[in-house]
C-alpha cells in the first residue's frame, strides 16, 4: 500500500478545517470591511455597529475556541487596517504598511481570545465592550508610544452618538458603539433562540433584559449630552467672539519630494496671506486677530535663515496680525551627521517677530524619527527618509494677540492627552496645524475627523490648517463652519468664540477610561473564577465516582 505523503495529509486536513469554518471566516472578513468603511472617506458610521454585531456572532459560537477567537480577531483586524492605512505606503513603502497593519491586527486578536473566555458570563455584551476598551488603550500605548489611528470613536464624528465624547472622550464613544453592536447582537441571538425552541417559548420571553438596558443607557446618555453640545455651538454661553484666519498655501506637487520644495511652499503661504491682507483692506474680509499656518509651512528654519525671517515678517506686517508659523527649527544638539530638530509652531508677531513657541511633544516614529535606526534602516530603503526630530516639553499653549491657543501639531491630535493638556493649561481654542503633502485625500479626511471629535470633547472651536488641506474651522458641536478643498490654495476667515469652561471629558476622561477597562478586566476575572470553580467541581465529581 502506498503511503500518502505527510505534507499532503496535513494539507488535506487544513483544507477541511477551512471549509468547516468558512461561515465564520466569511462573516469575520465582512465585519472587518464594514468597520473600515465606517471611517472616512466613506463615513458610513452606522456600519461600525453592524460590524461588531457580526463579530459577536463569530466569537459567541460554541465551536469557537480561545485560539479560534485569536485567529478570527486577527483576521478582523487585518481586513480592517489594510484598507484603512494604504496611504502609509506612499511614505515608507508597501512592506512597512503591511507590517504595521498586521501588528495592529494583534490587538483585535487579543480581544477575540479574551472574548471567548468571558462569553459564558451573564451580560457578555458589557464584558466584550470593556475588553475592547482595554485593547484600544493598549494599542494607543504600545509599541513606540502607540498608534491611535483606527480607534472606533473616530468613525463616529457624523453620528448621533458623538455628544458622548463631551462626557468621556474617545474611549467612552468607542465603548458605546461596540456595546450597542454587541447588545443588538445579543437581542437577536436571544430572540432567535426563543423562536426556535418550544421549551424556551413556554418559559416566557427571551432573556434580553441586560442587552436592552445597555442600549437604553447608551441612547439616554447621548440624549442628555446632545442639548449641551448644541447650546455650546450656538453661542448661548456668551463667550467672547473673535475673528481668526487659517491659510492653506498648497504645495507645487504631492509626494515624498515635498521637502525639496521648501522655498516654494513658504512663498505660497506668504502669497496667500498677503491676498487675505488685500481682501481685509478692501473690505471683502474681516480683520483677523491672528492667522494659523500649517505644519511645515516654513521648512526653512526661520530663526536662522534671514530670507525666511524676512518673508514671514512681511506677511505678518501685511495682515497686521500674529501668524502661527509651522517651522522646522534646529535643536541645540544639531550636527550635520545628526541633524536634530524640533517641529515647532512659532507665534510670529508683526514688528517684533518670533514670540511664543510650541515644540511638538509627540513625534511620529518611522516618520519624524526612526527608532532603532541601525536595525530598521536595513528593512526598507525608505527608512533613511525618517527625520531626526526630538520632542519638546512645553504645556501645549501659545499666546497669539493675547489669546491662549492650544496647539496639537498633526500627529499629536490623535492622542487623547495632547489636546486635553492644552485645554487644562488654559487654551480657549484649539489649533491643529498639519502637513498632508506626503499623503492623499483619504488620509486627510481621516485626520480631519480627529479634529471634529476634539472640538466636541473639549468644547472648543478648532482650527485645522493643512498645507494641502483639508483645512477647516470646526464648532464645538462638530459642525464645519468653513472648509477648503484638498490641494488648493485658500484661506478661511471666520468668527469663533473663546471658551473657558472645562467639560467632564477634559476633567475626568482618563478616570472614565480606567473604569471602562476595569469592566473588561472584571469580566475576565469573573470568567476565570467561574471556570476554576467548575473545574474543581468536575474534578471532585470524578474522584467520587472513582472511589465508588
Amino acid at each position: 500500500m502506498v503511503e500518502v505523503p505527510r505534507w499532503r495529509a496535513r494539507g488535506k486536513r487544513f483544507g477541511q478545517a477551512v471549509v468547516a469554518r468558512l461561515p465564520q471566516l466569511s462573516v469575520t472578513i465582512v465585519a472587518g470591511l464594514l468597520l473600515c468603511v465606517s471611517f472616512p472617506p466613506f463615513g458610513w458610521w452606522y456600519l461600525a455597529v453592524v460590524a461588531f454585531g457580526a463579530l459577536a456572532w463569530v466569537l459567541t459560537r460554541e465551536t469557537t475556541t480561545i485560539a479560534g477567537g485569536f485567529g478570527y480577531g486577527f483576521i478582523f483586524g487585518a481586513v480592517f487596517y489594510l484598507p484603512l492605512l494604504p496611504w502609509i505606503s506612499g511614505l515608507v513603502g508597501v512592506v512597512p504598511w503591511i507590517a504595521l497593519s498586521l501588528v495592529e491586527a494583534l490587538f483585535p486578536a487579543l480581544f477575540g481570545a479574551l472574548a471567548v473566555v468571558v462569553r459564558r458570563v451573564p451580560g457578555w455584551p458589557l464584558w466584550f465592550a470593556g475588553l475592547w476598551a482595554a485593547q484600544e488603550w493598549l494599542k494607543c500605548t504600545v509599541p513606540f508610544g502607540g498608534f491611535p489611528w483606527g480607534v472606533v470613536a473616530f468613525s463616529q464624528t457624523e453620528a448621533p452618538l458623538l455628544p458622548l465624547a463631551r462626557i468621556g472622550g474617545a474611549p467612552l464613544l468607542s465603548f458605546a458603539v461596540v456595546l450597542a453592536g454587541f447588545s443588538f447582537a445579543a437581542l437577536i441571538f436571544e430572540v432567535v433562540r426563543w423562536w426556535r425552541h418550544d421549551e424556551a417559548q413556554k418559559a416566557g420571553p427571551p432573556a434580553v433584559v441586560l442587552p436592552g438596558v445597555c442600549i437604553t443607557v447608551v441612547l439616554l446618555g447621548t440624549a442628555l449630552a446632545a442639548p449641551q453640545v448644541r447650546q455650546s455651538a450656538a453661542g448661548a454661553d456668551e463667550h467672547q467672539p473673535v475673528t481668526v484666519a487659517v491659510v492653506q498655501g498648497n504645495v507645487p506637487r504631492l509626494g515624498l519630494d515635498f521637502n525639496a520644495q521648501r522655498r516654494a511652499v513658504l512663498d505660497n503661504h506668504v502669497r496667500e496671506t498677503i491676498r487675505l491682507a488685500d481682501d481685509v483692506r478692501a473690505g471683502r474680509a474681516p480683520q483677523p486677530m491672528f492667522v494659523v499656518w500649517p505644519e511645515n509651512s516654513s521648512d526653512i528654519d526661520p530663526l536662522k535663515n534671514p530670507d525666511a525671517n524676512e518673508l514671514i515678517s512681511r506677511a505678518a506686517a501685511a495682515v497686521d496680525a500674529p501668524i502661527l508659523v509651522g517651522g522646522v527649527v534646529a535643536a541645540p544638539g544639531y550636527r550635520p551627521d545628526n541633524p536634530e530638530s524640533t517641529n515647532s509652531v512659532i507665534v510670529w508677531n508683526p514688528g517684533s517677530g518670533p514670540g511664543d513657541r510650541h515644540d511638538k511633544k509627540i513625534v511620529q516614529p518611522f516618520g519624524e524619527y526612526l527608532p532603532w535606526r541601525s536595525f530598521f534602516s536595513k528593512l526598507s530603503p525608505y527608512a533613511d527618509r525618517a527625520g531626526y526630530f526630538i520632542p519638546g516639553d512645553g504645556d501645549g499653549v501659545v499666546k497669539a494677540a493675547g489669546v491662549p491657543v492650544g496647539v496639537t501639531t498633526c500627529w499629536e491630535v490623535i492622542f487623547d492627552r495632547a489636546p486635553r493638556e492644552s485645554v487644562r493649561n488654559g487654551a480657549q481654542l484649539l489649533a491643529v496645524p498639519t502637513n498632508n503633502a506626503t499623503f492623499d485625500e483619504a488620509m486627510s479626511r481621516q485626520q480631519l475627523a480627529f479634529a471634529h471629535l476634539r472640538a466636541v470633547e473639549h468644547d472648543r472651536y478648532t482650527l485645522v490648517a493643512g498645507t494641502t488641506g483639508i483645512s477647516a474651522v470646526i464648532a464645538p458641536d462638530g459642525r464645519e463652519l468653513a472648509r477648503t478643498e484638498f490641494f488648493e490654495p485658500a484661506y478661511l476667515d471666520t468668527a469663533v468664540r473663546l471658551k473657558t469652561q472645562l467639560t467632564v471629558a477634559t476633567r475626568w476622561a482618563p478616570v472614565i477610561e480606567g473604569l471602562l477597562i476595569a469592566v473588561g478586566v472584571g469580566g475576565l476575572i469573573t470568567a476565570m473564577l467561574h471556570n476554576w470553580k467548575f473545574a474543581r467541581r468536575r474534578s471532585s465529581g470524578d474522584q467520587e465516582r472513582g472511589a465508588s
